[in-house]
């Protein structure tokens, strides 16, 4: 049976995103902390809400942990899904309370989103399109939820899936071999959301 670890680094809304995966088909599942069990992981989630600065804080601070997640998913290709800031750690860096190195994954740096006028609010919330950028087996035009007052500002824009419009486009999705982010939360998003984890749960990329 395929077995999904969904990482606890206490950083993320783990019972919602635990319960949407259950809604999308996923019938074993470990919500954990320990590297051995996402090592041996046939599919790996990464949550994430909150601050950029502490989120990759509360991640390092777990031994091995991050070890485990590189050696499974880019150097034995286990598909990934980061939700939010879980997306964002992707990135080079984040400049969210200083300057954070990220996992690196997907060339980038997170920003904060600068209104280009004053009808636009931050943090950007509440529903928003999802836009197509390229083909890929997890993309899906459609409406989805968002909460984030930082943007991932992408260096390739090959590894952009999707895009969402507040006041200029912003990164809703990225992928690269076998990892896919999104900005949005599909377990808030209702139908849309739990779809996309069940193509999440199918892929065999």
């Amino acid at each position: 049976m395929p077995h999904l670890a969904l990482i606890d680094y206490g950083a993320g809304n783990l019972h919602s995103v635990h319960n949407a995966l259950k809604a999308a088909g996923a019938s074993s599942i470990s919500v954990t902390a320990n590297p051995e069990t996402v090592i041996r992981a046939d599919r790996i989630v990464l949550p994430g809400v909150g601050a950029y600065a502490h989120c990759m804080a509360a991640l390092s601070a777990i031994p091995e942990m991050i070890e485990a997640m590189d050696a499974r998913v880019r150097g034995q290709g286990a598909p990934f899904l980061g939700i939010c800031v879980g997306m964002q750690l992707l990135a080079d860096k984040g400049v969210e309370h200083g300057t954070t190195e990220g996992l690196g994954w997907i060339g980038g740096t997170v920003r904060a989103i600068e209104p280009t006028d004053s009808g636009i609010k931050v943090p950007h919330m509440g529903w928003n399109d999802v836009s197509l950028s390229r083909e890929h087996d997890l993309n899906e035009a459609g409406e989805a939820y968002y909460l984030h007052g930082y943007h991932y500002d992408v260096d390739d824009a090959a590894d952009v899936l999707a895009t969402t419009s507040h006041g200029a486009p912003l990164v809703a999705a990225v992928a690269r071999d076998t990892m896919v982010g999104v900005q949005f939360h599909p377990e808030k998003s209702q139908g849309y959301g739990i779809a996309m984890l069940e193509r999440f749960l199918k892929w065999r990329p």
